[in-house]
């Protein structure tokens, strides 16, 4: 059967940008799956998606004008339901097939097939094909009814009276299969071949479209619009960076930003732009946020990254003297830049410190109280860690980094642009003379704010970022306030894994159960939410290092003993992952297994101690003699840290630990001998599994 190539095209108001691009996938995506569906694409079927601020459209290659026909065997009923003694059609019978659209002729036709219990009656018939118009009116009610819409609008139709349902009011349909206009309908639409073009740029406003495949090329050529959200994205970036070249600057890389203005223009037309330099004595951060966030204009920076008074627009329009545009732009921003230069004056005429007693007037959670309360919780906290770690100075930066880390709240830029705490009282803290390791402190408590961040640059923001973390996941965990299924309003399981990489990535000497249990001493806390809070970290653990390509019986060996320094756990996983691919390690795993169920079942404890007198056959006395040769040596090394050596040497056990359970009865009769064999065997457990447990690598 002939195929063609198909151009579906919604044409809407403008779309919400921040949104543009998953609306334009999925609208290919599932009107792609639900032609399929019906059989009407060919083999090697490719889709191309469209994107723009005003159309949503798809490109399919290959499509069918009507769907094969294919043979469907209907079942029926039983066939002692469906036929009396004599064999002729029972009523029930006969009213299932008129439901059918089959007469009493086709009893004649209908065959019996045993389902193991019964004979069943089935009808063989031929399925005709979906038509293209049939197939395609499916697919875009389903497109439309799955779309990512965050919000709706209700609005009517042209008939004035019936009211509709979209994520912005749509004014045109192309369905066109080859040249010919595929009659469907949505929206209160009929499908045409004609959209519009760019609203003041194109050569003609209504663009009749020719053929599904010079879609593209007319919307460029006539419509004065680059329809392809990928492609409209990739002139963007030509010409930021060649606008940029000309300065001998570059723009900043923000993909985000990228994405939604490639969103709000349907044609882009770089120009510069540039505002005084007196503005420049502000933090390049809160420059860079208000020109980004409230302009869409791209900030450009020097060679060393820091950022000059010239900026990019991207405008939707290309007017032969672009001066207007320019002004018209660079008017816009300086009020901007005047706010945030007044905000960053003003701020600056009162010390942080004397700021401290508003955060007793600021709501942290009504069961935890303000944030001043919280605030002497984290001082508390991050000085109780301090003195692991250092002496009397450091133990007071810490405290003071941690008094003054969540004052620029306060302020009036942060209470502008809250993206910028943190960052804002490390500027105030530096302007006030402070420390630089305490200033960076206040803006580094809050890393690492997602996966792969940054950690604290320093030990006296690690030792803040810890505490402020732990306060937040203890003392919610402390009233009951759990992350459950996909629910996680606080952020807990972020706030883990940020306190698991500072102790896994710094080497601090911290032990991680003590910290919960300083923590909790301020909450007054118990010991069931200790286990709790430790049980949740470890499987937030487990699941971190499986993704990063661990298998999960390598991480269960190393967390299963539930290691305390958290610094070790990479290096004992590393440890495993060599140790794993020994020819030696399925045998010994299996072994260590054996040997860990034969202890769960003695009563009382077993001590790792062998009187070899009592010592009688050969393979016993072989393996004892094996380990005293073999033990000394893995013990030496885990105590240097070198864990996979530690267990590189246990390969040699192999031999006699196989040769003893062939020839050994460890429930000897005697009991002398059974509880000296047990022991033995208790020996050989303690030195298999200080690094991990490893009969958790037993398939």
């Amino acid at each position: 059967m002939s195929t063609r190539n198909l151009l579906v095209e919604l044409f809407v108001e403008e779309l919400p940008p921040k949104v543009l691009k998953k609306l334009g996938e999925s609208f290919s995506s599932v009107l792609a799956e639900s032609l399929k569906a019906s059989g009407l694409l060919a083999d090697g079927s490719a889709v191309s998606t469209f994107a723009s601020p005003r159309r949503l459209a798809a490109h399919v290659t290959n499509v069918s004008a009507k769907a094969a026909d294919k043979q469907v065997a209907q079942k029926l009923m039983p066939a002692t339901v469906g036929l009396d003694a004599n064999g002729n059609a029972t009523p029930a019978l006969l009213k299932k097939l008129q439901a059918l659209g089959e007469s009493e002729s086709a009893v004649a036709k209908l065959r019996k097939e045993n389902d193991g219990k019964a004979d069943i009656l089935f009808l063989d018939a031929t399925q005709a094909g979906a038509t293209l118009a049939e197939g395609l009116q499916k697919a875009i009610d389903d497109t439309l009814a799955k779309l990512p819409i965050p919000k709706v609008m209700t609005y009517q139709i042209n008939d004035g009276w019936e009211s509709v349902n979209f994520v912005r009011p749509a004014h045109g349909l192309v369905a066109l299969h080859g040249s010919e206009v595929v009659p469907i309908s949505v929206l209160g639409l009929s499908a045409g071949n004609t959209t519009q073009g760019h609203r003041f740029e194109a050569k003609n406003p209504v663009v009749t479209i020719t053929s599904a495949d010079t879609y593209a090329q007319q919307l460029i050529e006539e419509g004065a619009v680059i329809a392809g959200f990928d492609a409209r994205r990739a002139e963007i970036v030509k010409q930021l960076q060649a606008a940029a070249d000309k300065q001998g600057l570059k723009p900043i890389d923000d993909d985000a930003l990228l994405d939604e203005v490639t969103a709000l223009v349907e044609r882009p037309n770089v120009l510069l732009g540039q505002f005084e330099e007196e503005f420049l004595a502000v933090p390049q951060e809160c420059l860079i946020l208000t020109m980004k966030a409230n302009q869409k204009y791209f900030p450009l920076l020097d060679a060393s990254g820091k950022l000059t008074n010239k900026f990019l627009i991207v405008s939707n329009i290309n007017p032969a003297d672009a001066s207007k545009v320019i002004g018209g732009n660079e008017r816009v921003v300086r009020p901007r830049l005047a706010d945030a230069k007044f905000f960053f004056d003003q701020d600056r005429k009162k010390t942080l410190e004397s700021r401290l007693p508003g955060l007793a007037k600021v709501v942290y959670h009504n069961k935890l109280g303000s944030q001043g309360e919280r605030n002497e919780r984290v001082v508390a906290i991050a000085s109780a860690i301090a003195q692991q770690i250092g002496g009397d100075g450091f133990v007071a930066k810490v405290a003071q980094a941690a008094r003054l880390s969540k004052i620029d709240l306060l302020t009036d830029m942060v209470g502008e642009f809250p993206e910028l705490q943190g960052i804002m009282g490390r500027y105030y803290a530096q302007h006030e003379g402070l420390a630089d390791d305490v200033a960076y402190a206040i803006e580094d408590h809050y890393r690492p704010r997602f996966a792969g961040d940054e950690l604290p640059r320093s030990q006296v923001g690690v030792v803040v970022a810890l505490a402020d973390k732990l306060e937040t996941l203890v003392g919610l965990f402390s009233i009951g306030e759990k992350p459950t299924g996909d629910k996680d309003p606080f952020a807990l399981r972020r706030q883990a894994l940020g306190i698991l990489r500072m102790l896994m990535e710094t080497d601090l000497p911290l032990a991680f159960d003590q910290l919960i249990a300083q923590t909790l001493s301020v909450f007054n806390g118990s010991q069931e939410v200790a286990e709790a809070i430790k049980a949740f970290c470890f499987d937030r653990l487990a699941v971190n290092l499986r993704d990063q390509g661990a298998s999960a019986q390598e991480v269960d060996a190393v967390l299963s003993l539930s290691p305390n320094q958290l610094a070790e756990v990479p290096r004992r996983l590393s440890a495993v992952q060599v140790f794993a691919n020994l020819a030696e390690a399925p045998a010994l795993a299996a072994a260590n297994k054996r040997v860990s169920n034969i202890l769960k079942k003695v009563e009382g404890e077993v001590k790792a101690e062998v009187k070899a007198e009592l010592l009688q056959e050969a393979a016993e006395k072989a393996l004892h003699q094996a380990l005293a040769e073999t033990k000394p040596k893995a013990d030496q090394l885990f105590e240097t840290g070198d864990y996979t050596a530690s267990l590189q040497a246990l390969a040699v056990l192999k031999a006699p630990v196989d040769t003893f359970f062939d020839a050994v009865m460890v429930n000897a009769d005697d009991p002398a001998l059974k509880a000296n064999r047990l022991g033995l065997l208790a020996t050989l457990h303690q030195a298999m599994n200080r690094v991990a447990d490893l009969s958790k690598l037993a398939s």
